[in-house]
């Protein structure tokens, strides 16, 4: 996060919004890559740290235009981890690498494909 002061927004006042299903509220994504009109989406997550059913449901529908990955760990002001890495499409899940560097291979040649 390029401003380590920022929280996360808290989405519970638009519960409602969407009169003919008032349970639904909007999810986040934590990082989003264009390039030449090709999106990166990833959702980072803490090891053992849930994925809510709308998150889940975000990740599977973007995953069929776009790379969707689901980042296993963190990274704030004290540090930064990159446990696993993997590739979502639909219900599946490819383990794709682990670590920082592992991650910014990934990113590249991501990036160089298009």
């Amino acid at each position: 996060m390029r401003n380590s002061k920022a929280t996360h927004v808290d989405f519970g006042f638009l519960r409602g919004a969407v009169k003919s299903n008032p349970k639904v509220i909007p999810v986040n994504l934590d990082m989003v890559y264009e390039h030449k009109g090709h999106f990166l989406f990833a959702e980072w997550k803490r090891e053992n740290e849930e994925i809510s059913e709308g998150q889940k449901i975000l990740l599977r529908n973007l995953a069929k235009l776009h790379t969707v990955l689901l980042i296993i760990g963190h990274s704030d002001e004290h540090s930064t981890e990159v446990k696993d890495f993997y590739w979502i499409r639909g219900l599946y899940m490819m383990h794709v690498g682990k670590g920082i560097d592992a991650l910014k291979d990934y990113i590249d040649d991501w990036w160089n494909e298009y």
